[in-house]
């Protein structure tokens, strides 16, 4: 029995052999790598356009808080003069205010023109009063400086403004100074026992 013969693997066979096993991976291959690098600049893409969204709000609210706020601080100066106007006009008794001294009468009546005036050159700008009038009390704009007794007024609600209080915008500029109502105290009736005791033990009088 004859022996089976092989062929020699000759230098093109071996050449031929090492360029397939190191043939560029399928076009499929490329294309899933394509799709994925683009699926990456997108996701990049998108978050550079939204942290410039964002960027660009938060930049027009600072600039549109400076508009409102930029003043704040002049305003706040503006309620001090403001202060002190209420306190010339208030320390003028009110009998003086009768009309009788013409010169005193047209001093008041000047300061409280100023007054008014302010308070309106200082709304135009979004500085506000504060509202204290049978309100709730509300600590982000009042500030408790005492409590009354009242049994007219619900308990918490603002009964007496000792100082006005503004905002500007949303924000305080400063709290109104206020005193708040509560419940009174209930009344005790006592009743004196000496008194019954010394009814009960007085003697009878004589029989008719």
């Amino acid at each position: 029995m004859m022996a089976e013969e092989t062929t020699p693997e000759t230098p093109d066979t071996a050449k031929l052999a090492d360029s397939e096993a190191q043939a560029p991976q399928p076009a499929a291959d490329a294309s899933a790598t394509l799709v994925a690098e683009n699926a990456d600049l997108k996701d990049k893409l998108l978050r550079t356009l939204a942290e410039m969204e964002n960027l660009r709000r938060r930049s027009e609210r600072e600039i549109a808080d400076n508009k409102v706020y930029a003043i704040a601080s002049f305003a706040r100066d503006m309620l001090t003069v403001g202060d002190n106007l209420r306190r010339a006009i208030d320390a003028v008794p009110k009998e003086q205010r009768d009309g009788r001294d013409p010169a005193l009468s047209a001093l008041i009546e000047g300061v409280e023109v100023t007054e008014r005036g302010m308070e309106q050159a200082m709304q135009k700008f979004g500085v506000r009063r504060v509202d204290t009038a049978g309100v709730k009390f509300d600590p982000q704009i009042h500030q408790a400086m005492f409590e009354v007794e009242s049994p007219e007024a619900a308990p918490g609600t603002v009964v007496q403004e000792v100082q006005a209080g503004y905002v500007i915008g949303e924000r305080v500029l400063r709290p109104a100074l206020v005193g708040i109502a509560k419940r009174p105290k209930p009344t005790v009736v006592t009743v004196d026992d000496d008194a019954d005791s010394k009814i009960a033990a007085a003697p009878e009088g004589p029989e008719s």
